[in-house]
Formats: C-alpha cells, structure tokens, sequence
C-alpha cells in the first residue's frame, strides 16, 4: 500500500501541470464571483476524474486483470515500472519540443460563456480517453490486487493531487486578497512561457522515482527496504506513545 501511494501521488503531481484544466481556472479566477466558479469547477474536474477512473478500474481494468493467472505481485510491479517508462518518455517529449509548445496560446474560456461546474467537466471528459498518466496509475491500482475500498481510496488520492493547481489558485484568490489578481496574472504569464519546461521536469523526478520502485519490487528489495522502514515507525510509535 504504502508503495502505491507513493506512485500514485508521483504521477498525480505531475499529471497535475495540465494547461487544459489550469488555463480555464486561471481565467475564471479574473472573473465575477471567481471563487464561487473557480470551486465549483474544481469539484467536477476531481468529481468526473475520479467517476471515470473508477468506471475503468472496477469495470474492464478488473474484468481483464481477473482473467491473467500471474502472479500479481510480479505484474503489479512490471506495471509500476512500464508507467514509470512511460513517464520518463513523455518527459523527454515535453523537454524536446519545449520551444515550440510554449509558443502555442494556452486554452482560452469565457467565464461568462457556461456555468464552471459543465466546464470543468466538459474539459475532464474530453482529456480523459487520453489521460495516459492516469491510465499508468489505474493499471497499477488495479494489478495491486487489492480490495475494492483500498483501490478507490487510492484513486481518491490520486484525484486530490491532480486538482492540487486549482486548489492552490482557489488559496490564493482567498488568501491574497487585493494582490490575487496580479499574482494570478503573473503566474499564468510564467505558465504561458515556461510550462513545457516545467512539466517535463517534474515529470523525469516522478518517472525516476516510479521506474525505482518498480526496479526494486522485480529484484526483490523494494518489499526489505519498506518492511525495514515500517518496522523502524513501529518502533518510534511505541516508545513515544
């Protein structure tokens, strides 16, 4: 478990950095009654984001990873590294064409245009069938074996790292008060530029970071290393109860 959460929150953040769902907040933060719009479009990105993982994993995802007779430890573990490749391949994707995605407008909305609960989960809808982080993470979730209420607990917090941006700019609109506005603004004016730059950065950590885990597991020190790290807890937590 504690393995899964760490990927899962590793591909949550960088699958995170998305222009789609950022671009749409940040325009809706400028607008009237923005942290009305901007809440209500953060609650259907993670409601729809998180309905349409869970239709995956506990409808096909299930059904086919019921029908493999491998063992499930091994599998999870060739899943955990194949998203970790897949992570390291969009990283250097991102870096490669770096120059060229941040010459590209971010997406433009009217706030005015529709209520921001149906945009956010227009927007999630559309970007789902090619959500190919979160397929990573699902196909992981799922080859864990575990029960029904652990995986959507996973898929929960997977969720809660995805809309972490949206949060942050929902803070600040809360937090900043009469500066909100222009922090926002040079936020996104640094987004616009530097985005590519920034997603293909976080994206190498956390293909690295869930590459190694999957290594590990497959070489069988993964499991020792996390025991040893559990049983040291178990041990602090009895002597400063």
């Amino acid at each position: 478990m504690l393995r899964l959460i760490g990927l899962v929150v590793s591909i949550g953040i960088a699958d995170s950095l998305n222009p789609t769902t950022i671009a749409p907040a940040l325009y809706l933060a400028s607008g009237e009654r923005p942290r009305r719009k901007l809440a209500e479009f953060t609650i259907a990105v993670f409601a729809v984001y998180l309905l349409g993982g869970a239709i995956i994993a506990l409808g096909p995802g299930h059904l086919l990873f019921s029908l493999i007779p491998h063992p499930r430890p091994r599998l999870r573990f060739i899943l955990e590294t194949a998203a970790g490749v897949v992570m390291l391949v969009g990283a250097a994707f991102l870096w490669g064409y770096r120059g060229w995605l941040s010459d590209r407008e971010m997406p433009d909305v009217d706030p005015k245009g529709k209520s921001s609960a149906i945009l956010g989960a227009t927007i999630t809808a559309v970007e789902l069938p090619t959500a190919f982080p979160y397929f990573a993470a699902i196909a992981a979730i799922v080859g864990s074996g575990l029960g029904t209420a652990r995986q959507i607990v996973l898929l929960v917090v997977f969720n809660a790292c995805f809309v972490l941006p949206l949060v942050t700019i929902l803070g600040t609109l809360t937090l900043a008060g009469s500066h909100a506005e222009r922090i926002l603004t040079a936020g996104r004016n640094w987004l616009q530029a530097h985005w590519p730059a920034l997603l293909a950065g976080v994206a190498l950590l956390a293909g690295l970071f869930v590459t190694l885990l999957g290594v590990t597991g497959l070489t069988g020190r993964g499991h020792g290393h996390l025991g040893r790290v559990a049983r040291r807890i178990h041990r602090l937590l009895h002597l400063h109860p």
